[in-house]
C-alpha cells in the first residue's frame, strides 16, 4: 500500500467534488463550490494515495449540535481497500458530539444504519418541465435580495436544523442562481431557489406556507429557465409537494434516505416542498 493522507480541502478542491458527484450521476450544481465551502470551510476532506486524490467527504457543522455528511466518495480503482472508511472516519470526527444527517444513496443504507443513522424520510427526485397552471392573484414573488437578508435567515431556520447565514448569503447571490421569496398579505411566506446543474436546473430550497405559494415560487423559477427541466428532491412525508410535483407533469427519477444518528429534528416539514441540497442538506 502506498501512503495515504487525508487533510482539509480549500476552494480549489472543491472543483474535484463536483467533478466526482457528477461522475456518480449525483448532478450537482455548477456553481456550488463557494457557498458549499462557506458553510464550513474545515468540513471538507480529500484523501491521496501518493499525493493523487482517491477518496472525498464533507462534514459540515451547523450551529452547536448540528452536522451533515456528503460527498462519501471512493474512486472506483480504490474502493474495498479501506481509504473510504478512513475518510468516513475523519468525517465523523470532525461531527463529534453531534446529531448527524445524511441523504444516503439506496445502496449504502445499510452501511449508514449500521454506523448508527437510522432513516427519517426518502427524497424523491421529480424532474421535468413542470406544466403552466395559474398563480393565485395575491401572491407577489420578487427577487429574494429586496428582503433584508436577516428575515430570510429567519424564515430559513423553520426549515432546518441549524444556523446556516454564511453558505444562504451566497446561495442567494452567486451570479447564474435565481432566488425569490413569496409574499403574502406583506409577510414572507415562501423562498425558492434555483441552479443550473449538468443536467438541467436544480430547485432547493423550495419552502412554502401553501400548494400555492410553492406553485407562485416554481413558476417563477421555471419562467426564468426558459423551457429548461427542473429537477427537486421532495421529501416523501409531505404528501402536498408529493401531490404538486406530480399534477404538474414531473416525474420520479432518483431516491434517497434521510437519515440521522440521534432524533429527527425539529423543522417545518410541511413547509419544505424541496430539500436544499442532498450535500450539505
Amino acid at each position: 500500500m502506498g501512503e495515504y493522507e487525508i487533510t482539509t480541502a480549500g476552494t480549489r478542491e472543491m472543483t474535484t467534488f463536483l467533478e466526482w458527484a457528477e461522475d456518480e450521476g449525483w448532478n450537482p450544481g455548477k456553481l456550488d463550490r463557494l457557498p458549499f465551502h462557506a458553510a464550513d470551510p474545515h468540513g471538507f476532506f480529500m484523501g491521496r494515495l501518493d499525493a493523487e486524490p482517491v477518496t472525498s467527504v464533507s462534514a459540515v457543522r451547523y450551529g452547536a449540535d448540528y452536522g451533515f455528511i456528503g460527498f462519501y466518495i471512493a474512486r472506483p480503482p480504490v474502493r474495498g481497500q479501506g481509504y473510504g472508511i478512513q475518510a468516513w472516519r475523519a468525517a465523523m470526527n470532525h461531527l463529534d458530539g453531534r446529531n448527524v444527517g445524511l441523504d444516503g444513496v439506496i445502496e449504502q443504507q445499510d452501511n449508514y444504519r449500521r454506523s448508527g443513522f437510522r432513516t427519517a424520510w426518502n427524497h424523491v427526485r421529480y424532474a421535468g418541465v413542470p406544466q403552466a397552471e395559474k398563480t393565485a392573484a395575491d401572491i407577489k414573488v420578487v427577487d429574494a435580495g429586496t428582503v433584508p437578508f436577516g428575515a430570510l435567515a429567519s424564515y430559513d431556520r423553520r426549515f432546518f436544523p441549524g444556523p446556516r447565514d454564511a453558505f444562504l448569503s451566497l446561495w442567494v447571490a452567486v451570479p447564474g442562481h435565481t432566488a425569490l421569496v413569496a409574499l403574502q398579505d406583506g409577510e414572507l411566506r415562501g423562498f425558492g431557489t434555483a441552479r443550473p446543474a449538468g443536467t438541467g436546473v436544480r430547485v432547493g430550497p423550495l419552502h412554502a406556507a401553501s400548494d400555492d405559494i410553492a406553485l407562485a415560487l416554481l413558476n417563477g423559477l421555471s419562467a426564468v429557465q426558459q423551457g429548461e427541466p427542473v429537477a427537486l428532491d421532495v421529501p416523501d412525508v409531505n404528501r402536498a409537494a408529493i401531490g404538486l410535483v406530480e399534477r404538474l407533469g414531473l416525474e420520479p427519477t432518483f431516491e434517497c434516505a434521510r437519515m440521522y444518528t440521534g432524533g429527527t429534528p425539529e423543522i417545518d416539514l410541511s413547509g419544505i416542498y424541496a430539500a436544499t441540497t442532498v450535500e450539505l442538506g
